[in-house]
């Protein structure tokens, strides 16, 4: 019988597992560092090799989010779904997203099923700046969007400034008759403008990350 695993492993087992149950798809190496506290990724990597090897998990070599429990009914890795990569998300021309835009795009990103819930019209940004790093958005990372029927304050949104022509990500609040867009990055000041001068082209449901080579 295999030795019981160390409390920091039954910890992020706990973490993987309570991860999947509540948005339907595994953590990223990352998610679970900061879930468990744990020092690094490559720490966190070490422990996953470790809990791989004796069966307590499994993984899909070179699929995102592909982390699965040994118990979990039908477990395996998670079913993916291809969606359209239509643009980068930076000051500029504004991103299409109408039907036709999905429709053309040439390059597609493969993201768990669940994370769009079966919403046919999703479609992802590739992000450049830092304006989002404390919601672990970074430069180069790719947002999967949708387009929302509501909003509430603090979703994370891209949105279209008429008067400036250019496209933005930030948090959104509706404050009276004027929008404040919110980085998430303390170097950052908030950003003010008329309702009539924003239009939100989607809001963030999921992000991809990506892994950067220190030098």
């Amino acid at each position: 019988m295999a030795n019981k695993p160390s409390p920091v492993r039954e910890k992020i087992l706990g973490f993987i597992g309570d991860f999947r149950a509540a948005k339907g798809y595994s953590p990223t190496v990352r998610e679970i560092a900061e879930g468990c506290g744990v020092s690094s990724p490559s720490v966190v990597h070490y422990h996953l090799n470790a809990l791989e090897r004796v069966g307590l998990l499994s993984r899909e070599k070179d699929k995102f989010r592909s982390i699965s429990l040994a118990h979990e009914s039908g477990g395996g890795p998670w079913e993916s779904i291809d969606v359209p990569l239509l643009g980068v998300i930076a000051a500029g021309h504004p991103i299409s997203v109408d039907s036709q835009a999905v429709q053309e795009a040439t390059e597609h990103v493969a993201v768990p099923a669940d994370m769009v819930r079966g919403n046919t019209s999703a479609y992802a940004l590739r992000v450049k700046g830092n304006s989002m790093v404390d919601a672990m958005i970074g430069d180069g990372d790719i947002v999967i969007m949708e387009q929302p029927l509501g909003l509430s304050n603090g979703d994370v949104v891209a949105v279209w400034l008429k008067n400036e022509q250019e496209v933005t990500l930030k948090k959104i609040y509706v404050e009276g008759d004027r929008i404040r867009l919110q980085p998430c990055n303390p170097y950052m000041m908030p950003i003010y403008h008329n309702a009539s001068n924003v239009e939100v082209q989607g809001r963030v449901v999921g992000v991809l990350r990506t892994v950067k080579n220190g030098g």
